[in-house]
């Protein structure tokens, strides 16, 4: 429940344009100034949470890490209209969440080029699965960097070649290189893990 002065704060203030507002938090960087930003906003931010994520209270958590996201970022940004900037943070946020919940589900189901797990054709039981997957998180982390990068990048993130190429500096050609190696090395380590428990 706010308390008195808060309402007192957020309500002298509210004829304040959000550029206004702004302004005055990065000049005594009282985050009540934020609160009424997000104040505005809320029913926006909730609103495109659960038009992208489909359920109530995932769309709640959503809008709760976006606000923390907000005050991280807010002093490292330059904006020049919150709202359109809000809008564009949300969005981003909602299309990562979606992005990992498929890579999730993408990691026990076979599927086109960005498909990583190597399970057994008849594998069909979701504790070995779950093996699996730990296996694969295992394998991952003993790749050289630019490997596990490109890996992690294309097929848990879902980037393109291009996309991976300019977000981490490698040409075109390093990316695939990359990525066709560490599939190799995970495809021998895996293999390699998988005798071992077989065997134990």
């Amino acid at each position: 429940m706010k308390s008195l002065h808060d309402l007192s704060f957020s309500a002298s203030n509210q004829a304040l344009s959000d550029e206004e507002i702004l302004q005055r938090y990065r000049q005594d960087h009282n985050q009540e100034w934020i609160g009424i930003l997000f104040e505005r906003y809320v029913h926006l931010v909730m609103g495109m949470s659960l038009k992208y994520l489909k359920n109530i209270e995932d769309a709640r958590d959503a809008t709760q890490q976006i606000f923390l996201k907000v005050m991280r970022e807010i002093d490292r940004t330059p904006i020049h209209y919150f709202k359109g900037w809000l809008y564009q943070v949300t969005k981003n946020y909602c299309l990562m969440q979606l992005r990992s919940k498929q890579a999730k589900d993408k990691l026990t189901e076979p599927e086109e080029e960005h498909q990583l797990v190597f399970l057994p054709e008849d594998e069909e039981h979701v504790q070995m699965k779950n093996t699996q997957l730990e296996l694969l998180e295992e394998a991952l982390k003993q790749l050289n960097p630019p490997q596990q990068t490109c890996i992690r990048l294309f097929y848990l993130e879902k980037h393109s070649y291009q996309e991976i190429a300019d977000m981490t500096g490698y040409t075109l050609m390093q990316v695939k290189s990359y990525i066709q190696n560490g599939k190799r090395n995970l495809r021998i380590m895996l293999e390699k893990k998988q005798k071992q428990l077989n065997n134990g």
